[in-house]
């Protein structure tokens, strides 16, 4: 095959971290480079924190330490992330992403070599508290870093990526983690030491392959507000601890700390309204749909790691397996969430539609978390592995898509503060519940062990003295009927905790029925802002959008699809208008009555994100009336009154770009709504043969869009040139065809400004041509069969009168021409170069 030679695809490395710092739409392949390092940073966190369950009753018995001990080392990793992802996610809005990232992982690998090294259970618990802060920064920089390159309706797709590196990681941590514990010449330090190499190449990675723009303003961290929260979290975590066991629930004790952490809390939200920079920004929470996914995710947090953090000990405690079956008996539930996670990605991707999975998450988790609260010590386990698998797959909808949701709705200057936010509370729920949780399981062990002792007699209650208490019982020491008390009695206690989840999963269902489902934007936060809680969108940045746009016209009226829809101008300029989602129109009533003015703000941006001075912004009502009109300012800014909640639509124009029209909703809100302008962009080049450099005159181009949609045709000139003026850009498919050659497709990424050029080199097809003879003459209508040598049928032919035939566009190789009229013949040919002339067949009459 011929080697072809695009300007705009030559470049395309070169420049790949210029695009991405600019803002301009990065490719499947740029994005992909530059996953690569936060994918492999994300496993090395993930992997760290599963890597130890099914090993923690050794190190906890190992340390000396008990069930509080054991809760604690859990409750630490997910107290620091909970306290430092709003801080994490608030230094993204101000500063370097790539960065902060990098620090991320610094702290992450701190951690791991402190915890490896640990002598007592204390010191184990402050490691893993700055682990905790480590894998905070990871998991709320991740879901930034992917939000600011990657588009909403694109971002499932990606977002499944994440869902597969977890789900391996979650699955392969407790294998990994059981066989390092079981294996003596290894011991379970090095479940702390294993993740640190891939943490340290996925820093090399990402210096190498993130490439992010950085804010241009200066940072102003509200440390006020992250002292204030993470103190009331601090404080919250520690009254469900040790209530219960070092105190009564009800108790001046219990009383003291809630009330200090309420007040606490109320010093935040104080600081958070004054702050120029809220570490929270308490507006947020005026969108429903980001103050219901929160609360959402704060239910499928304690759902989550409340559901998950105890089956190392059932399967250790209850059923004697050890650390690496422990491991193995977890797969079906790792299996749910790494499919649905994955499949739900891709689906909605395609349709844009993400609510359906998050209702379906949720019943699926409530329900296997409730028929996981009816196992015991002796339940059988594909019983355990069907409701663990349902477990997983509601996870899986629900984790990744809860965030997606809280994206598609804010402004790019809150980005990582919707994301924290999200992340925040999810994993608020999940210290939250691992404490409550860790200490009604171990009184309702303690329940079923006396109750069991009861049964057993006095004896058997001598024999429990030393297994008592908040210790880890060492099984293997017990005697055969004290054993099984054991398993018993954890076998039921931790069911009771799954059982005591499962409402709090129907809570977190039960919220996700009343998020308001907005359609996924097609553009990236580095390209534009995206909308509001009203429901607006912004304006595609490349072709893609138009499918998007299509879909839109049932619900806009018929001269608003007009202007939606692809036109050619007089300059030959093709439109592509901004489809904004529209909530229930109220009429050009509502549109038109008088009113107090609801503002609509926002920027003109042009190619990469450079602001459209002396844009004109029109807003018109549904019925074509002009009510407002704006010119942007040198920074791009416009500003305009809507007289009332309805739908409305803006216009934005300037010279030298393609004019946007969008259909958008307001509400009793102020809207914030960007535009992006595509300028004028072209495509041109040179159709050459590969064999000898000459033109190729007459070839046939024809330019398509990702979805096969012709852009473009034309035919080469004298000098082999063509040229396509006014296209959208993006990626596009240049197939090229041209008699005696064969043909051709390749890949273009059309730029934003000016015009891309690529030369094709187009090889030469061979031929195989003949005469079929018979009796000394030409044989008409014989027909003539063309074989390659794997059997395959290239062509067949028909002879005229002259008996001629011929087969053209072929590849080199080893041929079989079969010949029949008469009896059949068949003769084997070797083509090459410029292919065979001349090879007459000679078919026999039947008589002869």
């Amino acid at each position: 095959m011929a080697t072809t030679t695009p300007a705009g695809v030559r470049g395309s490395h070169a420049k790949h971290g210029a695009e991405a710092e600019s803002g301009a739409p990065m490719s499947h392949r740029q994005i992909m480079t530059a996953l690569s390092g936060l994918l492999l940073g994300m496993f090395a966190t993930i992997l760290s924190s599963t890597i130890v369950s099914n090993a923690l009753p050794e190190i906890v018995s190992d340390l000396g330490g008990g069930q509080s001990a054991y809760t604690w080392v859990v409750t630490s990793t997910l107290l620091a992330m909970t306290a430092s992802t709003p801080l994490w996610g608030k230094l993204a809005d101000l500063t370097s992403k790539k960065t902060l990232i990098q620090i991320a992982l610094i702290v992450f690998v701190v951690g791991s070599m402190i915890a490896g090294v640990s002598q007592n259970a204390a010191t184990l618990i402050t490691a893993r508290a700055i682990q905790g802060l480590g894998a905070g920064g990871m998991a709320a920089l991740a879901q930034i870093i992917i939000a600011a390159m990657i588009p909403p309706r694109e971002r499932g797709r990606y977002s499944g990526y994440l869902g597969a590196v977890f789900a391996v990681a979650t699955v392969g941590g407790p294998l990994l983690g059981g066989v390092i514990t079981d294996t003596d010449s290894l011991g379970w330090r090095w479940c702390f030491y294993v993740g640190v190499p891939f943490a340290a190449i996925a820093l090399i990675v990402l210096q190498k392959t993130l490439h992010l723009p950085v804010a241009k303003r200066k940072v102003k961290v509200d440390w006020a507000g992250a002292f204030f929260i993470t103190a009331a979290v601090c404080l919250l975590l520690l009254w469900v601890t040790f209530a219960d066991d070092k105190y009564e629930w009800l108790s001046w004790q219990s009383y003291a700390m809630v009330g200090g952490a309420v007040v606490l809390a109320l010093i935040f939200l104080l600081v958070e309204s004054k702050a120029s920079e809220p570490i929270i920004p308490l507006r947020l929470f005026r969108n429903r749909t980001i103050t219901l996914a929160s609360l959402a995710s704060l239910f499928v947090g304690v759902a989550m790691f409340s559901g998950t953090v105890f089956f190392a000990q059932y399967f250790q405690l209850a059923r004697g397996e050890s650390p690496t079956m422990s491991g193995v008996m977890t797969i079906p539930m790792i299996a749910g969430l790494f499919v649905s996670s994955t499949v739900s990605g891709q689906i909605i991707t395609k349709t844009g539609k993400w609510k359906a999975w998050l209702v379906a998450g949720g019943a699926l988790v409530t329900a296997g978390l409730g028929l996981l609260g009816t196992i015991r010590y002796d339940t059988e386990y594909w019983h355990i592995a069907a409701f663990m698998a349902l477990m997983g797959l509601g996870v899986g909808m629900m984790m990744q898509n809860l965030v997606l949701c809280t994206q598609n709705q804010v402004d790019p200057r809150d980005l990582g503060a919707a994301s924290s936010v999200v992340t925040f509370f999810r994993s608020l729920g999940g210290a939250i519940g691992v404490s409550v949780l860790g200490s009604v399981m171990s009184s309702r062990i303690t329940h079923y062990i006396q109750d069991g002792i009861a049964d057993l007699g006095p004896k058997a209650a001598k024999a429990m003295g030393s297994s008592g208490g908040d210790s880890i019982p060492d099984l293997d020491a017990l005697p055969g009927p004290i054993r099984a008390l054991m398993q018993s009695a954890y076998g039921h206690g931790i069911a009771d905790v799954f059982l005591y989840v499962a409402p709090i999963a129907f809570l977190a269902f039960l919220v996700t029925l009343f998020i308001k489902e907005v359609p996924l934007k097609s553009s990236g936060s580095l390209e534009e802002a995206t909308g509001q809680e009203s429901g607006t969108a912004p304006a595609p940045a490349d072709t893609s959008v138009a499918a998007e746009a299509a879909g839109a016209q049932e619900r806009i009226p018929s001269w608003a699809v007009a202007a939606s829809s692809t036109e050619t101008g007089p300059e030959g300029t093709q439109r592509l208008a901004a489809v904004a989602t529209v909530a229930t129109a109220q009429g050009d009533s509502a549109a038109g009555s008088a009113g107090g003015g609801i503002p609509v703000r926002g920027f003109v941006r042009g190619a990469e994100s450079a602001p459209v001075a002396r844009a004109a912004v029109t807003l018109i009502s549904l019925a074509g009336r002009q009510l407002g009109r704006s010119v942007a300012q040198a920074d791009g800014r416009y500003a305009l009154d809507a007289p009332s909640a309805g739908s409305y639509v803006l216009i934005a124009s300037a010279d030298g770009f393609q004019p946007q029209a969008s259909t958008i909703t307001v509400n009793d809100e102020p809207v914030a709504y960007d535009i992006l302008l595509s300028g004028t962009s072209g495509l041109c080049g040179v159709v050459r043969a590969a064999d000898g450099g000459t033109p190729v005159t007459g070839a046939m181009v024809i330019v398509t869009d990702v979805r096969g949609d012709v852009l473009a045709t034309g035919l080469t000139g004298e000098q082999g040139e063509f040229d396509f003026a006014e296209l959208v850009p993006g990626q596009v498919t240049v197939a090229v065809n041209a008699a005696g050659h064969r043909p051709l497709a390749l890949p273009v990424e059309v730029g934003g400004t000016g015009v891309t050029r690529i030369e094709v080199a187009l090889r030469s097809g061979a031929r195989v041509q003949g005469t079929v003879r018979a009796a000394g003459g030409p044989l008409g209508d014989a027909r003539v069969t063309l074989v390659d040598a794997a059997g395959n049928v290239v062509g067949t032919a028909t002879t005229g009168s002259d008996g001629a035939y011929a087969f053209t566009d072929l590849d080199a190789g080893e041929y079989t021409v079969i010949a029949t009229g008469y009896p059949p013949v068949a003769t084997g040919l070797s083509v090459s170069g410029r292919g065979v002339d001349g090879h007459d067949i000679e078919l026999a009459h039947p008589g002869e």
